[in-house]
């Protein structure tokens, strides 16, 4: 068990409310390509409550905006763990920073292909 671990009930779900909103304070400080999500889901979002569509489109035009930003947070996560590590380069660690990246390119994907079938469709 780790040390880290030792608070239980109300504690720590303040503790990780905080750890969660340092996360996201940090990421939209240090990663441009958040920002970027940012201005995009600010605009997305919105923009969906405008188009009509069904519940459960409207909640995949939604749902789908929301990934892309976790995946970038999990990508920059990788990331800096990677840098943590080393800044020298080497191939495991351009494997692990290039999988994230691809993790987010597919998520960005799957942005286009969901707006464009519900708009188009």
């Amino acid at each position: 068990m780790s040390p880290f671990k030792g608070q239980t009930g109300l504690k720590r779900i303040f503790n990780a409310t905080g750890y969660s909103l340092d996360g996201l304070t940090a990421a939209f400080k240090g990663e441009a390509a958040f920002r970027q999500l940012i201005v995009l889901n600010v605009v997305l979002i919105p923009l969906s409550f405008f188009i009509d569509v069904s519940k459960a489109e409207h909640a995949l035009l939604v749902l789908v905006c929301l990934l892309a930003l976790i995946v970038e947070l999990l990508n920059s996560a990788v990331e800096a763990a990677i840098d943590r590590i080393s800044l020298e380069l080497h191939p495991l660690s351009k494997n692990a920073k290039d999988m994230g990246s691809a993790a987010q390119f597919i998520a960005l994907g799957m942005i286009a292909v969901v707006w464009g079938l519900i708009l188009l469709g």
